[in-house]
């Protein structure tokens, strides 16, 4: 084992032996000789960082302090976290006072989401350092018993430069068109990816970017995904699409407008929660969208409520009745498609109501 292998003090452990340089796990000569001796040389990963003094090195895991190697951040323990003053935990249920507040059933729950066993220490990933996938031991290596069964918790940080995001984005504004790169400050940093139901994705970060391409583009992708990963805003451009402010939790700004609507659904979905509420105020209602459009009067919701058929004739491929695919692509019209003249998704000649009186929306 070897100095970064120490369990900072868990209790009813002992302190690992430390090897010497040369032996199987023991620590590497330095890589450079005639390394200033105002540095210090990491040995934790292959990427032997030389730290000067008050730095940390690539991973921020590690720093020189005063000429000793030390940890930034210590392992998170749950044990310690629950024992804490102002302990950082998320509740896995609501705690009664809220539920109460919410006007919600505030009768006793059937588990109340403890993970922990007064008697047991559970070691988290945050903050336990990494070794990289190498031969080296991980940082934190844990035994307990569990109902007479040895068990052994591994626990190591992921690597940065493993790692992407995936951005979901709650919008039915035209963001860019799928595979289209995403930008941030100029650089690649990820692309468009494959819409979900009701929701812009973007895919950003990941080996090709972080390392494969110049040292530009791999640190603008780093502090993209340090920004976005401590909430902070991030504003980027597509090409051919959108220039947009990301932000956990915040609404996106779509070309500098604050997005205030959420999507709820296709128009299939739109016609099926509303159709009461659509029925009160219009003979039809066709809600575009370029995924599926609905027609109230053909769908099951219409059908329902006893509407009779307005006997207009929907551009596009019909898949069941009152849903049609490939009515509208993807733009900044109507609905968040191309379309901008509502009539020209209906056959022309086919138009007419046979009931007087009647309305489209």
């Amino acid at each position: 084992m070897t100095e970064h292998t120490k369990t900072d003090g868990l209790p009813g452990m002992d302190m690992p032996v430390v090897a010497e340089a040369g032996n199987a796990f023991g620590k590497a000569p330095p890589r450079n000789e005639r390394m200033s001796t105002a540095k210090v040389e990491c040995n934790a990963c292959p990427v032997l960082c030389q730290i000067s003094d008050g730095r940390t090195g690539a991973c921020d895991r590690y720093a020189n302090k005063e000429g000793v190697l030390v940890r930034v951040d210590p392992v998170v323990l749950l044990r310690r976290q629950v024992e804490a003053d102002a302990p950082a935990l998320v509740p896995f249920n609501r705690a009664p006072d809220e539920a109460a507040a919410a006007g919600t059933d505030v009768a006793a729950p059937d588990w109340n989401g403890d993970l922990l066993h007064a008697d047991e220490v559970f070691v988290t990933g945050v903050g336990s350092s990494t070794t990289y996938p190498d031969y080296k031991p991980a940082p934190f290596i844990v035994a307990s018993k569990a109902k007479g069964v040895d068990m052994v918790t591994v626990v190591t940080e992921g690597i940065f430069s493993y790692c992407s995001f995936k951005v979901k984005i709650d919008t039915d504004r035209f963001l860019g068109s799928e595979q289209a790169n995403v930008r941030y400050r100029g650089e690649v940093v990820g692309h468009v990816t494959t819409a979900e139901y009701g929701s812009q994705m973007l895919s950003l970060g990941g080996v090709h970017h972080l390392t494969g391409g110049s040292k530009k583009e791999g640190r603008m992708t780093a502090e993209l995904m340090q920004l976005l990963g401590n909430k902070k805003a991030v504003e980027c451009t597509i090409d051919g699409g959108s220039t947009l402010v990301i932000q956990a939790g915040k609404a996106p700004i779509v070309n500098g407008v604050e997005e205030q609507r959420m999507r709820v659904g296709c128009g299939s979905a739109a016609v099926g929660i509303f159709a009461r509420q659509f029925a009160g105020v219009a003979d039809e209602v066709v809600v575009v969208d370029d995924h599926i459009t609905g027609v109230l009067t053909e769908h099951q919701a219409g059908r329902c409520l006893d509407m009779s058929p307005s006997g207009i004739q929907m551009l596009g491929r019909k898949s069941t009745p009152g849903r049609y695919f490939q009515v509208a692509n993807p733009g900044n019209g109507w609905g968040g498609t191309d379309i901008a003249d509502p009539l020209a998704i209906i056959e022309a000649g086919k138009r007419a109501w046979p009931a007087p009186a009647c309305a489209c929306s």
